[in-house]
């Protein structure tokens, strides 16, 4: 499998970017199109991996920044039948070398349950149980600090 890591650029790239975030991380929980989205994408760091033989998305992530010394990875997510491969892993190193790039001391984040073992694997801590989203998904605060 080749695999090309990038950031969206055109309209077209950013359609299939969000609908992706869409169809892996709302659609299965019945969630309008859109909830994908919040008012931070304009300003956030985008990240994708996409399969050169079918050109298609098979895995997205997201940074942004809260304050200057903290950054928060949101939006996650690998298409079913790619997961174990370290996709995802690849993903949250290009961002959190961006994020160290520009000075953070630590990286938050909020794991859904499922997903608290790849990050500790990644060298994230739990902070503490966080909320519940759509009334189902237990989600973890986990944060990852640098030394400066």
């Amino acid at each position: 499998m080749i695999i090309t890591l990038c950031k969206p650029l055109t309209v077209d790239e950013f359609v299939s970017y969000y609908h992706f975030r869409w169809k892996i991380l709302r659609k299965p929980w019945n969630q309008p199109k859109g909830s994908e989205r919040d008012g931070k994408d304009k300003t956030s760091i985008h990240r994708m991996i996409i399969e050169e033989s079918t050109n298609q998305i098979i895995a997205v992530g997201r940074l942004h920044f809260n304050t200057k010394k903290e950054a928060q990875i949101r939006y996650m997510a690998v298409a079913d039948g790619y997961q174990g491969q370290g996709l995802g892993s690849k993903i949250l190193r290009a961002l959190e070398k961006i994020a160290l790039e520009q000075g953070v001391r630590w990286i938050i984040l909020q794991a859904r349950w499922n997903a608290v073992q790849f990050y500790k694997n990644n060298g994230y801590e739990i902070v503490k149980k966080s909320y519940i989203l759509f009334g189902e998904i237990q989600h973890w605060l986990m944060r990852k600090a640098y030394e400066r």
